[in-house]
């Protein structure tokens, strides 16, 4: 009798676990929606709605661009944290955007915005399939959907697949830039140019490249009928999609050295794109002038002299012109206006300044290469003691004062007549 009520108490509680287990998988079969509808909003599909009473369209969306997504759906449980994740894959390139966490009550209904980013890459194709994955989540319970959608490119649209240059020029040298181009758009880009620019320096250079193929673009066939019958073949291959080439920049001989940005730009009358990298100039004489000695002190009416050299780091003979300024009591000259100075070389010219009045003055110097103003110097003196205290000046005018008494006397003593002349003249017998 015991052994058959062990038998079944044993029974009662295999039946009882049973149901627990059943429960269990139950709940965790449930979703938590049945009823999901997505709209894709975007520049190229617009309301599209897809749910099980809507047959789905394949709406077009434009890589690059952003989509608004919106989730509608109605809980059929109660749940916490309950996230919602749209994720659009190509394959190659996958974006997610999620919202933050909410509560859902059974029977409730939400509404669910989130952006995406199309995927860019198409890898060969001009348009593919790309799967959308509405995915809802909760502490408890939840759900996923997928869609297909199609991805196509841009309709002009280029690309700079690679930009390579020195890492570092010397000023005054011509260096290379080379650049690889590809069009990822859905059609031929025609009259393509190049340009290289440095704002700073105000270099530029632009290349015509005439046409890049779209990736299946449409072929041509024009036959010659001559001596030979020729046939030239226009349109795309796999390969004529990607366009490869070099241009080639000058730096200056008189640019500072440092940092500067290199623009480079790929454009025609639908499409255009650029691209901004950085270069190093370095420059041993970013001074075409170099002075030994900035300041000078002389005395009043002395003259100070300064050392100019005139450098010439080109590949060619340049011809200078100095021009010195003077500035209120201060005069100051070069030695020689105009100097011609051969290639990689050098020469030196004098400046001579002077003032009669103490005080310090600052005057510049300009240097011109042709009509171009190649550097700018200022220079300073500092004039000590004045006109009056200099002992040269003192005895200038000392001698000066007894030369005017000498010859006022000499010119008394001229026209005075003798007075005794005059009195034999009265004198009567």
């Amino acid at each position: 009798m015991k052994e058959k009520m062990n038998a079944k108490n044993l029974l009662v509680s295999f039946i009882t676990a049973a149901i627990i287990l059943m429960s269990f998988a139950s709940v965790s079969a449930t979703d938590l929606t049945s009823d999901l509808s997505v709209k894709v909003d975007g520049s190229y599909a617009t309301d599209i709605t897809f749910n099980d009473e809507v047959e789905f369209g394949n709406p077009v969306l434009i890589a690059g661009e952003s989509v608004t997504v919106k989730v509608y759906f109605t809980s059929d449980v109660d749940d916490k944290d309950v996230t919602v994740t749209a994720t659009l894959d190509t394959g190659k390139e996958k974006f997610e955007a999620e919202t933050s966490s909410f509560r859902v009550a059974e029977g409730g209904s939400y509404k669910k915005t989130l952006t995406l980013e199309v995927p860019y890459e198409l890898k060969d194709e001009l348009s593919d399939f790309a799967a959308l994955e509405i995915e809802i989540e909760g502490t408890d319970f939840d759900y996923s959907e997928s869609y297909e959608l199609v991805v196509e490119r841009q309709q002009y649209e280029t690309t700079v697949k690679s930009l390579n240059l020195p890492s570092s020029v010397d000023a005054g040298e011509t260096f290379a830039v080379d650049f690889v181009i590809k069009n990822t758009g859905y059609y031929d880009l025609d009259d393509m140019y190049v340009t290289a620019y440095i704002p700073a320096l105000e270099v530029e250079k632009t290349v015509y490249l005439d046409e890049i193929f779209a990736l299946d673009g449409e072929r041509t066939y024009t036959t010659t009928i001559g001596t030979d019958i020729v046939t030239v073949v226009e349109g795309d291959e796999d390969d004529e999609d990607t366009l490869s080439g070099r241009i080639y920049l000058e730096v200056p001989y008189d640019v500072e050295a440092g940092l500067y940005a290199l623009e480079f730009e790929v454009t025609n009358d639908d499409a255009s794109e650029t691209v901004v990298s950085q270069l190093v100039i370095e420059n041993d004489f970013s001074s075409n002038v170099i002075v030994t000695s900035l300041r000078k002190t002389a005395a009043a009416g002395e003259d100070a002299e300064y050392n100019l050299l005139i450098v010439n780091p080109t590949d060619k003979l340049v011809v200078y012109r100095i021009v010195s300024e003077s500035t209120g009591d201060l005069s100051s000259s070069a030695d020689s206006t105009v100097v011609a100075v051969p290639a990689g070389s050098s020469k030196t010219v004098t400046i001579t300044a002077n003032a009669n009045t103490e005080g310090e003055y600052d005057f510049a110097v300009n240097v011109f290469s042709g009509e171009k103003l190649a550097d700018t110097v200022t220079l300073s003196l500092n004039v000590e003691g004045s006109s009056v205290t200099n002992p040269i000046v003192i005895l200038t005018v000392v001698l000066a004062i007894i030369f005017l008494v000498l010859l006022v006397v000499l010119i008394v003593l001229i026209t005075k007549k003798p007075e005794k002349a005059e009195e034999f003249g009265e004198s009567y017998y």
